[in-house]
């Protein structure tokens, strides 16, 4: 889970792979449209921390309120996490 959580005005979500693969790492808000995309790429195995640091893609701060942190990797696993922004 990410910590802190709730969080203002970052929050570091922990991403620990087995083997090197390819993640996404998409920030959605309630409504379920993207916010930003934290990480879309290769990660080598071992633990990572993508920090969000509250903003959109377009560097705009967002506000408070519940957003969900999605990660999905190239076996196709997918793991969805609760965040909880308060200013």
């Amino acid at each position: 889970t990410n910590y802190p959580n709730p969080f203002n005005p970052t929050t570091a979500i922990p991403v620990v792979l087995e083997k090197d693969m390819a993640v996404s790492l998409t920030i959605y808000d309630a409504r379920g449209r993207v916010v930003k995309v934290l990480h879309d790429g290769r990660l080598t195995a071992g633990r990572h921390e993508l920090v969000w640091d509250g903003r959109d893609a377009e560097g705009r701060q967002t506000s408070s309120g519940v957003y969900m942190a999605r990660l999905n990797d190239d076996t196709g696993v997918v793991d969805a996490r609760r965040m909880m922004l308060v200013k």
